[in-house]
């Protein structure tokens, strides 16, 4: 059976931890949100972004140079090819791309949500992770294992637990 001490001891390391990680919490909590939205406009605002890319391109080598989702021509005339994100000027290969986007700010917390590998992000997604699996183990080690609070705790962990397995399997 662990000591009082040790019970103690890792209730100053969550207490802290916690403090520490609100602010994380707080990123990952806006940029979460921003995700479920991300198919629609919401915060987005319209720009424009123009490239040069090869001249001359029929309506299919301009949909695999774009690499567009969804590309659907609209007009295609001697020259010009539009479409719903843009134009393309045939004679002088100019690309005028229609984007949405989130405000720089909110890009980046959006892109770190959503950081790989390949990014150096995923150190801080890898971190997050840990500690939020730290947060779940050390709030059994708050209290002692005889303590009422920690089997509530236990049942309403379980709870939980149960609610989340429900939401996955009947969610997807």
């Amino acid at each position: 059976m662990a000591s009082a001490k040790l019970h103690n001891d890792f209730r100053k390391y969550h207490r802290w931890l916690g403090y520490f990680l609100a602010g994380i919490m707080a990123v990952y909590s806006i940029s979460g949100i921003l995700l479920i939205f991300r198919k629609t406009d919401f915060l987005k605002f319209n720009y424009a972004d123009e490239k040069q890319i090869a001249a001359q391109l029929t309506p299919e080598a301009l949909n695999q140079s774009l690499a567009i989702k969804n590309f659907k021509v609209l007009t295609n005339t001697a020259e010009q090819i539009t479409f719903q994100q843009g134009s393309y000027q045939k004679g002088s290969g100019i690309v005028v791309l229609n984007k949405k986007d989130y405000p720089a700010p909110l890009a980046k917390m959006v892109k770190l949500h959503k950081a790989t590998t390949g990014s150096p992000l995923f150190i801080l997604n890898i971190t997050f992770g840990l500690s939020l699996l730290f947060f779940v183990i050390s709030s059994f080690l708050i209290f002692m294992p005889k303590n009422p609070i920690f089997k509530n705790g236990l049942k309403i962990a379980g709870l939980g637990f149960i609610f989340a397995i429900f939401v996955v399997i009947f969610g997807s």
